[in-house]
């Protein structure tokens, strides 16, 4: 299939609410006309019957090959103990059987709320000889069976593994043997169900040499997506030394651009190890009460100043509230421009230095459906400072929404909720002042496009209904909409990914 429609025609779209009718012409991957009765010669006519048009939509923040993994994997979310996981990976060998060797995974369990932390030794008894390996809700932790760490060629540990210790194992995961037919299958029916929900493009932040994997993955067919593969510290020699710099093309199909650099430089909340000017809540005897730094400022900064030297930009995982002035800092001494990847707890006296910098905000809204309880148990003192999202709106700072998908689903429309309403439940919404409109959610998900205009690129969604209409009664209300929204076909470089 062809990256890009050659000459395509939007009949009849209404670019607003209301708006009269008029025709988008598509052709070599851009807006090239608006208006209406458009001549049809030549080009692929698809009738939009009078739908809202709106610029693509972008997931600012996926891990996407782990996300397409979440259809391989047991579900062992909602959990609330080590007891329950063991009964469902038991469950799963039971009734799955895998073949001999093959390496069982699961995802969803967090520690947080737990009476006890979870033992190699009891995911033994229940594995046997059996690799499993069990990676936590928020990926910040993984729990594996012996037969794993010997899978891999490492020495049992005893108990759960998180950050600088797990980190290295998830990187791994990928070389563990599965059946190609069945990975290549999950990516595309991923990739399929992304542009279901309007999706274009993905930021994606995963741990392989995506600037190496999806030129491949785009050259056999996987290219219903823009793609933008981020390197991490360990790729950033290969990356400077290729001469790829962030914007560069890296297939020929124009739909892989290469990303940032991204820096992990604290934990999260559930592991209770994102970096914090106060420590956590807790009654638990925590070795690092504030969290931990991972990567530190001096160091920080010399990743981003060697990475702004060579065209990169600067993404920077920072969950805690110190872990994000560190970040503040080191882009200040570095020069270099980017993102706070989560930006989850803030101090709101750093917001317009925040702005100052330049910086945009990628944050992950689904999340605050997660972790509300947590929240509540172990930063009950500054509620008010997570997910800050109208205060950053204020301050200037450009906000992008994503997923973090698997940590949540790669769903804009559910992203664009959680801003509007922070609730997921019959519960108020929590720090409702830091909500932020229908409208700015959804200009928050589009990569920055206001508006569909000529020279645009011609990534275009077909809506059923408005998604932010006037005179819904609240932000529940408003909330339900968006979820509610209908996608009726998706562009991408005006060629069709999705028809409903």
């Amino acid at each position: 299939m062809a990256p890009f429609a050659p000459h395509a025609l939007i009949r009849g779209a209404r670019l607003r609410p209301g708006a009269a009718p008029v025709d988008l012409r598509l052709r070599e991957g851009g807006i090239a006309e608006i208006g209406e009765h458009l001549t049809t010669a030549g080009a692929e006519v698809h009738d939009a019957g009078g739908a809202l048009a709106v610029p693509g939509l972008w997931d600012a923040h996926v891990h996407f090959g782990q996300w397409a993994a979440m259809s391989r994997r047991v579900d062992v979310a909602d959990t609330a103990s080590p007891e329950e996981v063991t009964a469902r990976v038991a469950r799963h060998l039971d009734v799955e059987r895998p073949a001999p060797g093959t390496v069982v995974q699961g995802f969803g369990w967090r520690v947080a709320g737990w009476d006890r932390l979870p033992s190699t030794a009891e995911l033994d008894a229940v594995a046997g000889d059996r690799p499993v390996v069990l990676i936590s809700g928020d990926c910040h932790a993984g729990w594996l069976s012996s037969a794993a760490f010997r899978a891999l060629g490492l020495p049992v540990h005893e108990g759960h593994l998180d950050e600088d210790e797990w980190f290295p194992i998830y990187q791994r995961l990928a070389d563990l043997p599965e059946d190609p037919a069945v990975v290549r299958g999950s990516l595309e029916s991923a990739m399929r169900a992304a542009a279901a929900k309007g999706v274009v493009g993905v930021a994606d932040m995963e741990f392989e040499a995506g600037r190496l994997e999806w030129p491949q993955r785009t050259a056999a067919g996987l290219d219903l997506l823009r793609v933008r593969p981020a390197t991490y510290p360990e790729g950033l020699d290969d990356t400077i030394a290729a001469g790829v710099r962030t914007g560069d093309v890296l297939d020929e199909t124009g739909l892989v651009t290469m990303g940032p650099l991204k820096v992990i430089t604290d934990g999260s909340l559930n592991t209770r190890t994102a970096w914090c000017c106060e420590p956590f809540v807790t009654d638990d005897d925590l070795g690092d009460p504030h969290g931990k730094s991972t990567v530190g400022p001096e160091e920080l900064t010399g990743l981003l100043r060697r990475a702004h030297a060579h065209g990169l930009d600067g993404a920077v995982h920072a969950i805690g509230d110190q872990a994000l002035l560190d970040a503040l800092d080191a882009y200040a001494a570095s020069g270099a421009r980017g993102t706070i990847e989560h930006a989850q707890l803030v101090r709101m006296e750093a917001l317009q230095r925040f702005a100052d910098l330049g910086l945009v905000a990628s944050v992950q809204p689904a999340h605050l459906l997660d972790d509300r309880d947590s929240t509540e148990a172990l930063w009950p003192d500054r509620l008010e400072r997570c997910f800050a999202l109208r205060s950053m709106t204020q301050a200037g700072i450009p906000l992008r929404l994503g997923s973090d998908a698997p940590v949540s689903p790669l769903d804009p429309w559910l992203a664009m909720s959680a801003a509007v309403h922070r609730s997921a439940d019959e519960r108020e919404p929590w720090a409702p002042e830091q909500a932020i409109t229908p409208r700015e959610a959804l200009l928050a998900s589009t990569d920055g496009v206001t508006q569909l205009a000529v020279g645009a690129p011609a990534d275009v969604v077909l809506l059923a209904e408005d998604p932010c209409p006037s005179g819904l009664s609240g932000t529940a209300e408003q909330a339900a909409h968006l979820r509610a929204t209908r996608v009726l076909a998706t562009f991408v470089g005006g060629r069709l990914t999705h028809s409903a």
